[in-house]
């Protein structure tokens, strides 16, 4: 009998919070799922699915969403990762309080100043390899002198020098201080 995967709680309720902001924002604008899904060119199944939390979303999708909902991709994650969850209000003009802070691992400078101009409204701190995004989450290194800032939010690049991606995060999901953070991975693999 084969296992049945089951996604991490932190994942898990990453997905569900990203379901219930994009239903909120397609309330918002008073569209059906079936509407939202032809505007997004997305499946209205799998959008069900985004919507339950029930479905891993890749990023170009929440870029296609963002966009026809009418929101910037910084407010919506600044959206999803919002705490308390109770406290959620999604509006043209509101943003959460917290939860803008989103750590981008990134070495191309490039690719981060273009994900900078995304996340806008959001605090977004740069750091061009692993090492560098360890110090700065665990306060060690360049960053020991620093009050620790705990992001809502981790942007990965898979491919970095030195440590790779995959191990930044084994890094991440293994210390209880940070394990509960999402990741969304930024790469250019097939």
């Amino acid at each position: 009998m084969a296992k049945k995967h089951h996604a991490p709680k932190a994942d898990s309720d990453l997905q569900i919070r990203l379901g219930a902001v994009v239903r909120a924002c397609r309330h918002r604008l008073g569209i059906t799922q079936e509407e939202l899904a032809w505007r997004a060119d997305i499946h209205r199944t799998y959008l069900a699915d985004i919507e339950r939390g029930k479905r891993n979303v890749t990023l170009g999708t929440v870029a296609n969403l963002a966009k026809t909902l009418q929101i910037s991709m910084g407010n919506l994650f600044a959206y999803v990762t919002a705490r308390p969850r109770s406290a959620l209000r999604v509006g043209a003009t509101t943003a959460p309080t917290e939860g803008q802070n989103i750590l981008l691992v990134e070495p191309n400078a490039a690719d981060a100043a273009m994900t900078a101009r995304v996340f806008k409204r959001g605090k977004l701190r740069v750091v061009r390899d692993a090492e560098a995004g360890l110090d700065y989450l665990f306060g060690t290194g360049r960053y020991a002198r620093r009050k620790p800032v705990r992001p809502q939010l981790i942007l990965l690049d898979l491919h970095l020098p030195q440590t790779s991606g995959m191990e930044f995060l084994q890094r991440v999901k293994g210390d209880e201080r940070t394990r509960d953070i999402p990741v969304v991975f930024l790469t250019v693999s097939e």
